[in-house]
């Protein structure tokens, strides 16, 4: 018996030449679609947008303050806190950085005789001003009546709180809201003492204030 396919089985089309193939297809469209996408991210934005290496620095300005008792002209970025010029570029690193939202008061230093939180102040704010922080108080080796009032309350423990509780331990003082323990821990109450000495630091106050 015979095996040939009988003559009116006709054999599959051959594939048009102008067709591509699957495989084709994918290919071409997968390495269209990686140009594309490196154009947009590579060159300028369909948006007219400039490239990230075009950003412009950030707007800063000169400005002149006098920190205990020296004056000094620099300039800075416009969001700079004083907190950060005393640190990093004053050198002046008493004035602590703890919460760095205002709430602890470890940062507290005295503005033209004003207590302030400096790191919510902005630098370019104090043109003029008049800036004391905790290396200031003393005169010499002769220590401010309150911090030497700290070392005989035994009024710290870890100290880090320390500087900013006698700035505003002077700044409370200086304010005359010193008339009984429980206005100095209301006006004292903006500074947080995580050891937990408030009872020492009240003493303090009260030592500087009225010699007791």
């Amino acid at each position: 018996m015979s095996t040939e396919p009988p003559e009116s089985a006709e054999s599959p089309p051959e594939a048009s030449p102008s067709a591509p193939s699957r495989r084709t297809f994918i290919a071409t469209t997968a390495v269209g679609g990686a140009v594309a996408v490196g154009g947009l991210t590579s060159g300028p934005s369909v948006f007219g947008a400039e490239p990230a290496g075009a950003v412009e620095a950030p707007p800063g300005s000169r400005v002149s303050v006098t920190v205990n008792g020296v004056r000094h002209t620099v300039t800075v970025d416009n969001r700079t806190s004083l907190l950060d010029l005393l640190r990093e570029r004053l050198g002046l690193t008493g004035s602590k950085k703890g919460c760095n939202a205002g709430a602890c008061g470890a940062c507290t230093v005295l503005v033209d005789g004003r207590r302030v939180n400096s790191c919510l102040t902005l630098t370019v704010r104090l043109d003029g001003a008049d800036v004391t922080t905790i290396e200031g108080l003393a005169d010499g080796d002769q220590l401010h009546p309150l911090q030497q009032a700290f070392i005989d309350q035994d009024a710290f423990q870890c100290g880090y709180c320390t500087s900013g509780q006698i700035m505003s331990g002077v700044g409370c003082v200086q304010e005359g809201h010193t008339g009984s323990p429980e206005e100095i821990r209301e006006f004292m109450s903006g500074n947080i003492c995580r050891c937990g000495c408030y009872v020492k630091i009240v003493r303090a106050v009260e030592q500087a204030a009225h010699g007791k």
